[in-house]
């Protein structure tokens, strides 16, 4: 983590972060999807993602979540990419401190995963820092899938 855990939750519990996720889906019309480890979103299954961090530019953040999300080091355009802006609000927080909600500005890029993550491997070969499984999920199906976070659903709704 780049700052300790007591800085974070004071960043957490004062400020919305700015986040970029990364909506993947391939030629079969599924979406990338992983089963989160950590708080908020727990438990649900969701795109992957990440905040964007203080001094980074939006490309150099794009990048980064591309290799520690999915593992894969590509370069990609991410102006190109993006989807629009969401905002995600949770009533917990990474660190279970009673009271404090998350509060995620999020710049959601789209990618396509044989068009743009010609590098992606195999479900059991992406990272698990964040997620410790991870399907391609029908999109049809997610819509309907109580297990799918109603902010995950959102980017295909539209």
């Amino acid at each position: 983590m780049w700052w300790n855990p007591q800085q974070w939750a004071e960043v957490v519990e004062r400020t919305p972060l700015v986040s970029i996720d990364l909506v993947v889906t391939n030629a079969r019309q599924e979406a990338l999807l992983g089963w989160r480890n950590n708080k908020p979103a727990q438990h649900c299954w969701f795109v992957p993602g990440g905040v964007v961090r203080k001094g980074e530019t939006l490309q150099q953040a794009f990048q980064r979540l591309l290799l520690i999300e999915l593992g894969v080091q590509v370069k990609l355009a991410r102006a190109n990419l993006f989807a629009g802006v969401y905002e995600h609000h949770y009533p917990d927080n990474f660190a279970g401190t009673e009271g404090v909600g998350t509060h995620y500005v999020v710049l959601a890029h789209r990618l396509n995963a044989e068009q743009h993550l010609p590098g992606l491997g195999g479900l059991n070969e992406l990272p698990k820092a964040q997620h410790n499984d991870y399907v391609w999920m029908p999109v049809a199906e997610l819509l309907n899938n109580p297990q799918v976070h109603k902010h995950t659903k959102a980017y295909f709704q539209e």
